[in-house]
């Protein structure tokens, strides 16, 4: 018992040996002599710098996966410095790749350079004390997030139990009071926001780039004007369907609410839909399924009456992609993961996959609950984990996803495959009980509801960001014009006024954790094009939002030949690898609700579906 322990701990320190002798003979470090800008220097320069890198990302893995998992002021002070001296090394690394701009060089070591200069999502500026500064900001903002408690009826109420509260309750002054609690506990975080956009547009500058918002914007093989208008494509291709939901949904709150809490015509409360951020929208279906529409199913009962537990929730989760033909997960990930929330300590509980050592330290931390939305979520979580492992042979620069959607699409492909006829394939659903095709509008307005609603979200997220790094948004517009942003694309509205004073962003996770989002957004779409291209792959003859190819080793075989591309190639030819195409397209996301569509468009007929 004593010895898996200090084997653990010797391990650790191999690690922290290795990161500190990579730092140590770089040549890139700081008063090294700077070798003149040719072919030959370049690659010398990528080889060393993909070297530090790899041991710099375990040792931060580890104290980030610490941090995570026990937040308190010691691990909090071990993230500020990892982060401060990461951050201090990707800068002095990205403005040396910057010299190396207009070589002639190999395709592969030009596409590392380009990696390097954006391996940053805030840039420090390259001034003594300013990554110390940005990563103490970075990191109060952080834990303001993961520690935040409110009280509520009575008794302190966590952020997951809240998330849980906001599905089931439908009182609209309970609804309101958690809202309202729970966004206020991002006001603190206003200024340091404010100071750590100001440190990180610097940052950017000193990289080339005209703002934090252009660099993120110039991480998808294209420049970054066209990656925003590729993105307003992609949504003109999906708004018809929003609008038609939102007007749906609107009439059915009506109905229940009356005009006082829920007037037609006019955006809707935010805490009404289900869920803290507006964003999904599933906990609704008790409201607005259709009145005498064929029942379909629970699937959080199916869990509950099967006894699962978070556990065992995981296994089914893995065994999807087993089915595949993909290798079981390592004993480490069982032995590592959290999966619940502990009792004695802080963590963060928001879900994520990890792969510590970039190679088989595979991990997930998620606070699983038994019900049908972390049952998907950790049927997406696993999706990085085995995207992880398949590109893990790949040089370390490539080892991540053709870009960040990719990344968050392939778990969300796996999880559109949680259909009927997947859930009788494990047993949690008897073939009498599967609903028939009369059953085919509920099945598809429940995977509306947390597919559609979440794309104007999405982009009001980003959008918001881009225009605050780029300056269009000042400090003391910050809280007005979020909500300008979420009437625009979303037509909500909080449930009471908000001050200008406030920072109703940083009640998000990935606001106050500086998480880009774009990659949802651009997930959405993908995770259509692999569904759609994978059911046609299969065979598959019914209705598309009723195939799932649990079992298809041949779908495995080509989606897993994508996977192993990781990021060493643009995009489109990872896309090319799998669906045949190299486009983006919501064109898939279309045919699988038009069904939907067409009956949304008959039930609005006659209203005013503005807001």
């Amino acid at each position: 018992m004593i010895a898996k322990p200090l084997l653990k701990a010797a391990a650790s320190w191999v690690a922290i040996a290795a990161f500190a002798a990579a730092c140590a003979t770089t040549p890139t470090q700081q008063g090294a002599a700077t070798p003149a800008a040719t072919p030959e220097a370049a690659q010398e320069f990528v080889d060393n710098s993909e070297r530090e890198l790899m041991a710099r990302s375990e040792y931060e893995g580890r104290v980030a996966w610490v941090y995570s998992t026990n937040i308190n002021y010691d691990t909090e002070w071990l993230l500020q410095r990892a982060d401060a001296e990461g951050t201090e090394a990707r800068v002095r690394i990205a403005s040396e790749a910057a010299r190396y701009q207009g070589l002639d060089l190999p395709a592969e070591t030009q596409r590392k350079l380009n990696m390097l200069r954006l391996g940053l999502t805030l840039p420090a500026p390259q001034r003594e004390g300013a990554a110390t500064e940005l990563s103490q900001i970075t990191t109060r903002l952080a834990s303001i997030y993961s520690t935040g408690r409110i009280d509520y009826q009575g008794r302190e109420v966590t952020l997951d139990e809240l998330e849980t509260l906001m599905g089931t309750e439908r009182d609209p002054a309970r609804l309101q009071e958690m809202w309202t609690e729970w966004h206020d506990v991002a006001a603190p975080m206003r200024e340091d926001y404010a100071r750590m956009v100001a440190i990180a547009n610097e940052g950017a500058r000193d990289l080339g780039y005209e703002n934090v918002a252009q660099m993120w914007l110039s991480k998808y093989d294209m420049p970054a004007d066209d990656m925003e208008r590729e993105v307003e494509r992609l949504w003109g291709q999906m708004q018809p369907f929003y609008e038609q939901l939102h007007c749906f949904v609107r009439t059915r709150l009506n109905a229940r609410y009356g005009d006082s809490v829920v007037p037609l015509g006019e955006p809707i409360r935010a805490d009404l839909l289900g869920n803290m951020w507006a964003q999904d929208w599933t906990a609704l279906m008790p409201i607005v399924r259709p009145r005498g529409s064929a029942q379909t199913y629970d699937t959080t009962q199916l869990l509950t009456r099967a006894g699962y537990t978070p556990v065992t929730m995981t296994e089914a989760a893995e065994r999807f992609y087993t089915s595949l033909g993909m290798e079981e997960l390592p004993d480490t990930f069982w032995e590592r993961s959290l999966l619940t929330r502990p009792r004695d300590r802080d963590v963060v509980c928001h879900a994520s996959a990890w792969n510590v050592d970039n190679v088989d330290d595979l991990r997930v931390k998620q606070c699983i609950q038994i019900n049908a939305e972390h049952f998907q979520t950790i049927h997406h979580e696993l999706g990085h984990n085995f995207y992880q492992r398949a590109y893990n042979q790949q040089p370390f620069l490539f080892r991540d996803g053709a870009h960040d959607g990719f990344h968050e699409a392939i778990g969300d492909f796996i999880a559109l495959n949680i259909t009927p006829e997947y859930l009788v394939e494990i047993g949690l659903l008897r073939r009498n009980q599967v609903p028939s095709a009369a059953a085919d509008t509920n099945l598809l307005l429940e995977q509306a509801l947390g597919k559609i609603s979440f794309l104007p979200f999405a982009l009001a997220m980003d959008q918001w960001r881009w225009q605050v790094f780029d300056g269009r948004i000042t400090p003391d517009q910050y809280n007005t014009a979020w909500w300008e942003l979420r009437e625009r694309y979303q037509g909500i509205r909080p449930p009471v006024e908000r001050s200008a004073a406030g920072f109703d962003p940083g009640a998000k996770y990935h606001i106050a954790n500086n998480v880009p989002y774009l990659r949802y957004f651009l997930s959405y779409v993908l995770q259509f094009q692999f569904y759609e291209a994978a059911c046609q792959q299969a065979g598959w003859e019914g209705p598309l939002h009723r195939c799932t190819v649990y079992g298809n080793r041949e779908v495995g075989e080509r989606f897993n030949r994508m996977l192993e591309m990781g990021s060493s190639q643009p995009w489109p030819d990872a896309l090319e690898a799998f669906t045949g195409t190299r486009q983006m397209d919501g064109g898939s996301m279309v045919r699988y609700f038009q069904p939907l569509m067409t009956y949304m468009e008959e039930q609005n007929r006659g209203q005013d579906c503005g807001w």
